[in-house]
């Protein structure tokens, strides 16, 4: 029974929020919040994720700039930004894109910080997805005699402990952005 494999997938649990967490739009300029932007392109027929079309950028603490490769991609840019419903207003400077990010209100942090927190639940149960699998693992080798009922108990509780160990860490993170969120 190998269930450093099993680790590996907490691990991707664990980083999957992070990642969600820098999608975040919490006041402060970050790249990640235009990354997964979905552009399409009529002159090429097809739809490119924001940063495969130029460089995106920080001028500053509350400005993302876009310089796209091909300046006729602009417009469909533009329309792909409004289109996420982000709520940022994108600002064509003729060689590049400024997106302002305007500070946050009582309230929208409000909003952000039920979001992370819901996002840390829905991570929570994806790991304990990942410990149903291991459980199976352990039952079905335990089925086919390959392993004792006292190896079976064991990889159980380090199962167990791995569980809480994941969720612990994404309590932690979840209680860090939100402070963080909350920081005026």
């Amino acid at each position: 029974m190998d269930i450093g494999s099993y680790k590996a997938n907490m691990e991707k649990v664990l980083q999957h929020l992070q990642h969600e967490f820098t999608t975040l739009q919490i006041g402060r300029a970050s790249t990640g919040i235009v990354e997964n932007i979905d552009v399409f392109i009529p002159a090429y027929g097809m739809t490119q994720k924001l940063p495969q079309l130029g460089n995106v950028s920080l001028m500053d603490s509350q400005t993302i700039k876009i310089e796209a490769w091909d300046k006729s991609v602009y417009s469909s840019i533009e329309k792909a930004i409004y289109d996420a419903d982000i709520g940022l207003t994108p600002q064509n400077q003729g060689e590049y894109i400024i997106i302002q990010i305007p500070p946050l209100t009582t309230e929208r942090r409000k909003e952000l910080t039920k979001l992370v927190a819901r996002m840390g639940e829905e991570s929570k149960v994806r790991l304990r997805n990942v410990r149903h699998d291991i459980i199976d693992a352990i039952k079905k080798e335990f089925a086919e005699k390959a392993i004792s009922e006292d190896q079976k108990k064991a990889f159980e509780g380090e199962a167990d402990d791995m569980t809480k160990e994941f969720v612990a860490k994404i309590d932690t993170a979840v209680k860090a952005k939100s402070e963080d969120i909350m920081k005026v």
